[in-house]
């Protein structure tokens, strides 16, 4: 192949590798354990925090989404989880999970993104919460700087539908069918 087409294929495949992520198909996704602040606690409207691991990615069906600590990142995929909320799926065999990666926030605004992820817990008590202070997650995920990623999960954990960035429409209906399709096993 010449040297013009060689450049010209690995211009083609750049944009695959900027928004490369380690999330393989039917693979549970890399272990994390985020103990600096961690999942947000609600309890007689009160706020804690307890460790989290992905070991605890198990037994539901869910989708998995991580985002920067900025609102540009939440409206990136605002529409998967208004679909979400929509198709209003069983709690008992249905989880999203977000976690939000503080360290990846405008500086000065992490007292207004504790208060919005505060406000969604009451608002969605059933939903987790993970506060990533330290960008594990980002990290040992190989995401992107400032943005939004979503996973789907089967119950046992198992990565069933990746994607770093923003989602389209059809791969919003796509993720919603896959969730009916994992629900209904």
């Amino acid at each position: 192949m010449s040297l013009r087409k060689t450049l010209a294929l690995a211009l083609l495949l750049l944009p695959l590798a900027a928004s490369a992520h380690n999330f393989e198909k039917n693979q549970r996704v890399s272990p994390i354990g985020i103990t600096d602040k961690g999942e947000l606690m609600l309890d007689n409207d009160k706020f804690s925090y307890k460790n989290w691991n992905s070991a605890q990615l198990v037994g539901k069906v869910r989708v998995l989404q991580h985002i920067a600590g900025r609102s540009s990142a939440k409206e990136k995929n605002a529409g998967i989880i208004e679909a979400i909320k929509a198709a209003k799926l069983p709690h008992d065999r249905y989880q999203t999970t977000t976690i939000v990666n503080t360290d990846d926030a405008i500086p000065g605004t992490g007292m207004f993104v504790r208060s919005s992820l505060e406000n969604n817990k009451k608002q969605y008590p059933w939903s987790q919460i993970i506060v990533d202070s330290n960008g594990v997650a980002k990290s040992a995920w190989q995401l992107e700087e400032s943005s939004s990623a979503i996973v789907v999960l089967d119950k046992q954990g198992r990565v069933q539908f990746a994607k770093d960035g923003a989602l389209t429409q059809e791969e919003v209906q796509q993720v919603m069918s896959l969730l009916r399709e994992l629900l209904s096993k």
